[in-house]
């Protein structure tokens, strides 16, 4: 077989480093499976271990730093019968740390190889998460500070179902690498390495010392009994394949003729309670049956149940690319805090825009024309007010008309709701000017 190496850009590391023979090493794995280059795809880090992907001729991903593992499950995922290989340095990997633990809960079929040469050696030999506590680094006394990580031992209790633990001088490394990449499941690698550029100048690290400490450490070469699994991909698609099927979405026919030509805007200013988002959603389908395009922003406090609820709404026969909203065309003030929240937008108003203002909301200086509505005096529920609101704009015939917003209605609610809603938007007095 032919090598996958990249003979315009050769491997080039600090002499002795371990990264190069380990470049060998995973070229010849691939050379032994018998792979082609556009089987594979090398997901790397950011630090030497990142230059990976530009070693090989194979699909690659360079991504952002402790990450690779996110970008590689989304290749797994859309592209199953490629072999992923993730490349990641002992950095990275503390960084990344809370995706190590997914990739271990998952298990889909990744090759994960951490490089773990105990610092960062790219970006001056400071401490990482597997730094020795008595090293002599960079970044001062901080190592002494933390316990290494165990990179295997979290994997294993993680629930990673193939987990190996050797030194990146092994003998038949090269097996080990195709045997982990071969494994139906989420394999780790932690690969033992020296970094000649950094760590060996203040520290002594030799294969022997790395034999020796690798020796001490409970064995860990491959298989883990209790973490063995279906890999996440292929049980993914096998319980998906007996799923009920999702119904296709609806199609709303185009049956009616908005009032208006051209793109409206529209802003409900509410608060909490008062349905301000299905408001919305209802104007934004009462646009779909006169044809047009339409899009919803909302924003309400993360307490949900308490402070402003805005939605942001527009309906355009073109489409919509931008969907920011500066001088909306109506604004519905239905209670003081989403007019508060939404200040400032009064003041830029154009003098042809429209607000309906409930009774009992101030509004800020404006030149709009403002049609005031007595909810409460008609006896109309708070709840109901969003709703009640988008009756008076459809009998005002301003950007809907009273069939758009019936047939909105009965698209979005049925039985006692809908025949509710039709009585409420039929009873509804439009108000009268300022």
């Amino acid at each position: 077989m032919n090598s996958f190496l990249n003979a315009e850009r050769p491997p080039v590391f600090c002499p002795g480093c371990t990264h190069e023979r380990i470049t060998h090493t995973l070229d010849q794995a691939f050379q032994d499976m018998g792979l082609v280059g556009h089987q594979v795809v090398i997901v790397s880090d950011i630090g030497c271990s990142g230059l990976f992907d530009t070693f090989f001729h194979t699909h690659a991903f360079h991504g952002l730093h402790g990450r690779a593992l996110t970008y590689a499950a989304g290749l797994k995922m859309a592209r199953p019968e490629l072999k992923v290989v993730v490349t990641m340095g002992d950095g990275g990997q503390g960084i990344g740390g809370a995706h190590l633990l997914a990739a271990c809960r998952r298990n889909l079929d990744l090759t994960l190889l951490i490089l773990n040469n105990f610092n960062f050696g790219m970006t001056g030999g400071q401490f990482s998460a597997t730094t020795p506590p008595d090293a002599q680094l960079g970044s001062g006394f901080l190592n002494q500070l933390e316990r290494p990580l165990d990179i295997c031992e979290v994997a294993r209790s993680a629930g990673a179902p193939y987990v190996m633990r050797c030194s990146g001088f092994r003998k038949n490394l090269a097996e080990e690498i195709q045997r982990a990449i071969a494994y139906k499941g989420f394999s780790v690698m932690d690969i033992w390495g020296i970094c000649p550029g950094r760590y060996t100048k203040k520290n002594r690290l030799t294969t022997k010392t790395i034999d020796d400490a690798l020796a001490k450490l409970p064995p860990l070469e491959g298989m883990v009994a209790e973490n063995t699994r279906p890999e996440y991909g292929q049980h993914y698609r096998k319980i998906a394949a007996v799923q009920k099927k999702a119904a296709k979405p609806a199609v709303i026919e185009a049956q009616y003729e908005a009032p208006q030509i051209g793109r409206q805007e529209v802003i409900l200013l509410g608060s909490a309670g008062q349905r301000i988002i299905t408001a919305g959603e209802l104007l934004c389908i009462a646009g779909l049956t006169a044809g047009l395009k339409t899009t919803q922003k909302n924003e309400y406090n993360i307490t949900v149940l308490r402070g402003p609820s805005i939605s942001e709404l527009i309906l355009s026969p073109e489409k919509i690319d931008y969907t920011g909203i500066d001088m909306p065309s109506v604004v519905v003030a239905l209670d003081q805090e989403g007019v508060d929240r939404r200040g400032n937008l009064f003041k830029h108003l154009a003098k042809d825009a429209l607000i309906i203002q409930i009774s009992g909301v101030t509004l800020p200086a404006n030149k709009a024309d403002i049609h005031r509505v007595d909810l409460k005096a008609q006896s109309i529920k708070r709840t109901d007010w969003a709703l009640a609101s988008l009756a008076v704009l459809a009998k005002l015939e301003k950007v809907l008309q009273p069939e758009m917003l019936e047939a909105a209605l009965k698209i979005k609610f049925k039985g006692k709701t809908l025949t509710s809603s039709l009585d409420l938007i039929g009873r509804v007095e439009i108000g009268e000017w300022a």
